[in-house]
Order: C-alpha cells, then structure tokens, then sequence
C-alpha cells in the first residue's frame, strides 16, 4: 500500500525487531509500531495492533523467529513461546500454520527461522495478488459490493483478501462501489476499510451493521465478500462476528455471498465449524469507543448503561450452505470436502 506516495508493508522484521503498522490509531493517527521482542509481538496480536488473517500469521512467523534470536535452541523455552504466541488470537487458523512452519525450520538450525518467516510474507502477498485476480472475475462494471470487517492491505502483508478483487477491479478501470460495514464493536470497517478504500479512491459509505438487509432488499447490492479467520474442510468459514447474519440475509434476498482466503487460512484438520474455537474478548470493546476529542487527542467514551455487563464474541460461523464460493489463490472453489481437498493435491 502507499501512504503519502511512499510503499509500506503492513508488517515486517528488521534485525530482531517486528514493525508494523498500528492499527489502533487508524484512521486518526499514522504510526509504526516497534516490537523488540516475541513478547511485544505477542501483546500486538492480542491488542490488535496487527490484526487480519493474512497479518496475524506474518507476525506469528517473525515472533517465532523472534524466539529463536532470544532462546536459541532451548527447546522448552522455544515451546512455551510458541504456545504464547498462538494463544493470543486461537481462531485464527494462519497464527498456528506460521508458528509450526517457522518453528520446524528453526529446529533444523536457528539461522533458518527468519528466512522461513520472510518467506511466508512474500507467499502471503502472491496469494494476496492472485485473490484479487481470480475475485475480479466476478465483479461486473458498476456492480455495488457489500464487505464486512477489515480484510484489506491491513488484514495481509499487503493487497488483502476480500477487498483485493475490488482493487483489481479498480485497477482495470471498472466502476464499483462498496457498501462498508462498520463493524461493530472494534469499527474494523468503519475505521479501516473506509480509510482504506479513502486512500484508492474508491467510492464507499459507511453503513451501519444492521443496515444490509436494507440495502439487499432494495436491490441495491450485487454481491458480498468478506474475509475469513479460519476455513473448516467442509467449507465452513469462521469471521469477524456479523459474518453469518449477512449470510444469512444474502441467501433470503438472492445476493451472492463469496469468502476470500488463502490456503494458508483452511485447516483440513477441522472437519466443521463447531470445532473451530471462537476467541471471547473483553467487554471493554462493547462499551466503550475512541476517537479524537476536539483537541485532536484520542479519548476513551463509555457508550453504553454504566453498570451493564456486555458479551464480546468476536467471531461466528458461516455454514458453506450459504457460500457462493471461497475466492483462493488456486481460483474460486465451491465450499465442498471435495472441492477443496483438490486444493492441497
């Protein structure tokens, strides 16, 4: 992506620190954020200063490398790392596929780590670039999309997942709006898709989360893509929570639902959704936002009752019933075992 004309990776490693992006100031403030050790990397993931799928397993790799400059080849402390980092955001399917492949390369000599690591953020964006091509195949000139969340250059290394078909689509001189769920409790969409497609130049609004089903039954939307955590083998999909009741909504008004993800996200090992864990966050997200005050410095407000308890699931389960089609680096695939075993011959 470029800022200010000048290109940035969402995350990257330098010498022994990890440095990314820090989306809990966007889009208010453009700052990096400078993680000197596995355990900084750790609190970034957990505190969502990296978030997104694509993201989250690029940090997972370069923490783990992280852990082997620390502990070199002390392998109780390499393990408890590793189970540190992949207990920051447990359903996210590519933390566990970056921690694993890092660490068998570490295992072999501790100077593999970080080669292997660099080389999964590299593959990350391939993947990232051959969604968007295989994606923009299903975008028609002035089609209206609904997306959900944030799963954009911030979500990945870089190009995104749900939203890079769109900038292909852009790219090519298609005319396209998006409809941006605000995603509520955290504004993933609110805050970062809309900066995101802000900075593209793509048309957008805002729109509440509740306000889809108005916009499907009027007609008025052509096709859906959101990003997923977590892929089960019989298709599946585990996303930011509000994922499924769009699904849901999409089927009742005819509009097709696609998902956008690498291989790197679909765990064959869980044959259906009700295996995939679903991280529970603190209430403090629900009832409380931030923005800037009028003085430009960012403020914490309370939003809801004083007093009332809130529940903070952050992710839900969409049944492959109700998927178009899963968008992959490999092409766009029915949300079938079968179809996507194919993937991994």
């Amino acid at each position: 992506m470029k800022i200010n004309g000048k290109h940035y990776r969402t995350v990257w490693m330098e010498g022994s620190s990890v440095f990314m992006i820090d989306q809990t100031k966007l889009p208010f403030e453009f700052k990096i954020y400078e993680a000197k050790t596995y355990k900084d990397s750790c609190v970034a993931i957990k505190t969502m200063i990296t978030r997104g799928a694509g993201a989250i397993g690029a940090i997972a790799g370069f923490a783990m490398t992280q852990a082997f400059i620390e502990f070199n080849r002390d392998e109780l402390l390499l393990l408890k790392a590793k189970k540190e980092i992949e207990s920051t955001r447990p359903t996210a399917r590519n933390l566990f596929y970056a921690t694993q492949r890092v660490f068998n390369a570490g295992k072999i000599s501790t100077e593999k780590a970080f080669p292997e690591a660099q080389k999964m953020a590299e593959e990350n964006i391939e993947e990232a670039r051959q969604i968007g091509i295989n994606g923009n195949r299903l975008i028609r000139d002035g089609f209206k999309i609904g997306t959900h969340c944030n799963a954009g250059w911030l979500g990945f290394v870089d190009y995104g997942s749900a939203l890079s078909p769109i900038y292909v689509a852009n790219e090519e001189g298609k005319e396209v709006f998006v409809y941006v769920n605000e995603t509520r409790p955290r504004g993933q969409g609110a805050r970062l898709t809309a900066w995101e497609l802000k900075n593209e130049g793509i048309p957008h609004a805002i729109i509440p989360d509740n306000a889809t089903a108005y916009y499907m039954s009027k007609g008025q939307m052509d096709m859906m893509i959101v990003g997923a955590d977590r892929v089960a083998s019989n298709g599946d999909v585990a996303n930011k929570i509000g994922t499924l009741e769009k699904a849901i909504v999409a089927e009742k008004f005819g509009v097709p639902f696609y998902v956008a993800a690498p291989l790197s996200t679909f765990d064959l090992d869980c044959k259906s959704g009700d295996e995939i864990p679903i991280e529970e966050r603190g209430m403090e997200e629900v009832l409380f936002q931030e923005g800037p005050s009028t003085n430009g410095i960012i403020t914490k407000i309370m939003v809801s009752n004083p007093g009332s308890d809130a529940l903070n699931p952050a992710f839900d389960v969409t049944p492959a019933k109700l998927i178009k089609g899963i968008i992959t680096e490999k092409g766009v695939v029915e949300p079938k075992i079968k179809a996507i075993s194919e993937l991994f011959i």
